[in-house]
């Protein structure tokens, strides 16, 4: 069985998946809320056919967050620091804008969220892994767990490395998954799958290249 969503809001939708992402939504029939800070960011992404709302992740409040969903069914948080550069990004974007982003969700009735994260985050920091890293999985992992303990429909992503290379449309997806990498158009089409997709909720999943057709494999994982 799917579901139609009728509206659904990105929170850092001008990163390279979201960009993906969005068109394959709007092909679907869905009105996308696609939020960014920049005009430039919004500029573009209003000429993929999104909404766009501008949205500063790190000096908006909850109810800014709330606000900019409105009426929107589902949010994918697909915000990131990134994983090299300023400590305090991951906590103020990859965590806080992703609490925030939580909260919103509950104040604006949007009952599907879907959190795009990385693969490992559970795991022991190396001792050599850098502040920065350690920082980022730190941000990643709590943000997680954050999303686990609240009663959203939720559903999180943890891809392998990313790649820019073209999509295959094949995957491998389950809860631990050797490491790979994959590339970030396949991340998008496993997260439009999820969102089309009601018993993905309340799952946690790593993804990497593998042999299953996308649609096949989160049904697949749904009923594991």
């Amino acid at each position: 069985m799917t579901t139609k969503l009728e509206r659904i809001a990105i929170v850092g939708a001008h990163g390279k998946i979201a960009r993906l992402l969005i068109p394959d939504l709007i092909s679907q029939g869905h009105e996308v809320v696609a939020l960014a800070r920049r005009d430039e960011q919004l500029e573009h992404l209003a000429s993929l056919g999104a909404i766009p709302r501008r949205l500063d992740i790190e000096k908006a409040s909850e109810d800014d967050f709330a606000a900019a969903f409105g009426r929107s069914d589902a949010v994918v948080f697909a915000a990131g620091g990134g994983a090299d550069g300023d400590i305090e990004r991951k906590r103020t974007v990859d965590l806080e804008g992703s609490l925030k982003s939580i909260a919103g969700a509950h104040t604006s009735g949007a009952h599907r969220f879907v959190q795009i994260s990385v693969m490992g985050v559970d795991n022991p920091v190396p001792d050599d892994a850098g502040e920065v890293w350690s920082a980022y999985v730190k941000a990643k992992r709590d943000a997680d767990a954050a999303l686990r303990a609240s009663d959203l429909a939720w559903t999180i992503i943890r891809p392998g490395g990313l790649t820019d290379e073209d999509g295959t449309g094949l995957v491998r997806l389950d809860t631990a998954v050797d490491r790979g990498t994959v590339p970030r158009a396949d991340v998008a089409a496993v997260v439009g799958a999820v969102l089309r997709l009601p018993q993905s909720g309340g799952y946690q999943w790593e993804l990497v290249s593998g042999a299953s057709p996308v649609d096949e494999a989160v049904r697949d994982a749904s009923d594991g």
